[in-house]
C-alpha cells in the first residue's frame, strides 16, 4: 500500500463485498465473534469465507458483520445466524470448510445445519 487513495480503494471494495448492516429488517444477519478468542481459534478465515461465499452467490438480503467476545470461548469459533423473523441459530466451532454447506443449507434454502450448532452439544 502506497497511498490513502490505495487504501480507500481497499476499505470500498470490502465494504460492498461484506454487505455492511445496513439497518434493512429483511435481512439475515450472519454474525462472526471476532475477540481475541474467536481469532486465535480461527475466526479469521471463517469471516473472509461468509463474505467471499455470499458475494460469489450474490445474496443481497444477507449482511456480513463482526462483534466483539460472545461469551463461550471453548467453543470458538462462533458464528451466529439472525432471521428476520427473530430466530437466532448459534454455530460453534466453525471452520471456513463448513462455510460454504452453512451457506447452501441455512442461508439459501432455510435448513439449519444442525450438527454445528451449539444445540448438538453432548449428541
Amino acid at each position: 500500500m502506497k497511498s490513502l487513495a490505495e487504501l480507500k480503494a481497499i476499505r470500498d471494495k470490502m465494504q460492498s463485498a461484506v454487505n455492511v448492516r445496513d439497518g434493512e429488517e429483511n435481512k439475515i444477519r450472519v454474525v462472526i465473534g471476532m475477540a481475541t478468542c474467536g481469532i486465535a481459534a480461527g475466526a479469521r478465515p471463517v469471516l473472509a469465507a461468509f463474505t467471499e461465499e455470499v458475494a460469489k452467490r450474490n445474496l443481497s438480503n444477507v449482511a456480513v458483520t463482526q462483534t466483539g467476545c460472545i461469551g463461550l470461548c471453548q467453543y470458538e469459533p462462533i458464528v451466529e445466524v439472525y432471521t428476520p423473523d427473530g430466530e437466532k441459530t448459534t454455530y460453534i466451532k466453525m471452520t471456513a470448510d463448513k462455510v460454504a454447506r452453512v451457506v447452501t443449507d441455512h442461508l439459501v434454502n432455510g435448513n439449519v445445519v444442525s450438527e454445528y450448532t451449539i444445540g448438538n452439544i453432548g449428541k
